[in-house]
């Protein structure tokens, strides 16, 4: 009699199942991932989005925080908060060609973090720098530390989809797109929309001049004062005509900047009145040199560390953090400073996370600095500097002048596209830069002009 071939009990059945499915699970990549779409559909209607496979990196409150601020100070930063088996082959060329929004894209993926940007928001040497400065960091430090530093030195405007209200069906995608299509076909809709651009454009000016006009006010103040403690008088014993002629430039330069500033109406604009100080400055180390009877000083920039301490007196090493060494000039009290290892003093701003260089504070100290270091040298004083960075793209100059005149100017709104702009998939890959390796650039992969960190 022929033996029965035993059959699987139910429960080694059951197991084998249970087994199957654990394993499925726990497969890396065999969950479909959130498709970029979506992510991209999110962030063109908030700017920071967190995975559900991910929301334990980052709190919803946290994430809420951040997302106010970003919109508060009216900047197109995008955050993506993403599991770490996400794939990562091309995921920011994808996400900001599904976003379609000019910007600046950051992504924390698992304990990994990297960003890119369109250069006329951000150059990619700042984004690198950027990066580089929050490396290691918990998630929500991170994405703190980064969005603090990032709208401090960006550019554009938010999209307009942050701030558009939903009825409580909501407004479908499509809708849109043809209402907007129909517009831009229109001139009267292509005319509202430059003309809109041009007023956002004017207030940002507006709001950049005013936080630039305490600090230059300062530096009148200053000026003025070292007139008052001079205590020359033209009719003195000893005042011939080149005392004299030293005095009145000064006295003329100090008038210019004052009526200068007043007529001030945009950041550029604060040049011509850095410009005549540091000449009247140097009228005064004249007279200064002339009364004391030592030999007339030559024609040097002011102090690289703060244009108030005067002019300079030699060039020495300095090296700013995580920066490469450069010579700069400064005045006797700094080149002693360094010369015994100390920090020099230097001249801080304000800025809406506290006191920082002004060579760390914004683009719109680029003309303030440009007045005082004419001729050219500027660039190399400020290389791997925030404000270096800024300065060196076009969309600078458009912005803020031509800083330290060796840029074009450009008319606002002339051709291309300005950080928070709809450009669907009109961007230039290369110069967005890539993703998250597997070709995509992270880890200084190439795409991506990254350059490591990782």
């Amino acid at each position: 009699m022929k033996a029965v071939p035993r059959t699987r009990s139910l429960p080694a059945l059951l197991l084998a199942a249970l087994t199957l499915v654990i394993v499925t699970v726990l497969t890396p990549g065999a969950m479909a991932a959130t498709s970029v779409s979506t992510i991209a559909e999110a962030l063109r209607k908030n700017p920071v989005y967190v995975d559900p496979a991910a929301s334990a990196q980052l709190s919803a409150g946290d994430a809420d925080t951040l997302a106010k601020q970003i919109k508060a100070a009216n900047k197109p930063l995008f955050i993506a908060v993403l599991p770490a088996g996400y794939p990562t082959r091309n995921v920011f060329t994808d996400l900001r060609t599904a976003t379609g929004v000019t910007g600046l894209y950051a992504i924390r993926l698992g304990d990994r973090f990297d960003a890119r940007a369109d250069s006329s928001v951000l150059p990619h040497s700042a984004v690198r720098n950027l990066v580089t400065s929050v490396q290691g960091e918990s998630a929500k430090t991170q994405l703190t530390d980064f969005t603090d530093r990032a709208l401090t030195n960006m550019g554009g405007h938010a999209p307009a989809s942050w701030g558009s209200s939903s009825s409580a069906g909501g407004v479908s995608t499509t809708a849109l797109i043809i209402t907007a299509a129909v517009l831009v076909a229109g001139g009267a809709g292509a005319y509202t929309l430059v003309r809109r651009n041009r007023r956002r454009h004017a207030e940002e000016q507006r709001a950049a001049l005013d936080r630039l006009r305490v600090v230059v006010d300062e530096d009148i103040t200053a000026f003025g004062e070292e007139l008052d403690r001079l205590d020359f008088h033209p009719a003195e014993a000893g005042a011939d005509d080149a005392k004299r002629g030293d005095y009145e430039r000064a006295l003329d330069a100090y008038d210019k900047a004052k009526q200068y500033m007043a007529d001030a109406r945009k950041p550029e604009d604060v040049r011509a009145v850095t410009e005549a100080l540091e000449d009247g400055r140097f009228s005064l180390a004249q007279l200064a040199a002339r009364r004391e009877g030592r030999p007339l000083p030559e024609r040097r920039p002011p102090c690289f560390f703060d244009p108030r301490h005067g002019p300079s007196v030699t060039d020495a090493a300095w090296t700013p953090p995580g920066g490469s060494p450069r010579e700069v000039p400064v005045c006797a009290a700094d080149a002693t400073r360094l010369a015994d290892g100390r920090d020099p003093v230097i001249r801080e701003v304000d800025t809406d996370y506290g006191r920082r260089p002004y060579w760390d504070a914004g683009p719109a100290y680029g003309p303030w600095a440009g007045g005082y270091f004419g001729g050219g040298i500027l660039p190399g004083l400020l290389v791997g500097t925030l404000l270096g960075s800024v300065m060196a793209t076009p969309s600078y100059a458009a912005d803020y002048g031509t800083g330290y005149g060796d840029f074009g100017g450009g008319d606002f709104g002339s051709g291309g596209y300005e950080g928070g702009d709809m450009s669907g998939a009109d961007f230039d890959p290369g110069d967005f830069g890539g993703g998250f390796g597997d070709g995509g650039g992270f880890d200084g992969g190439g795409g991506g002009d990254f350059g490591g960190g990782f």
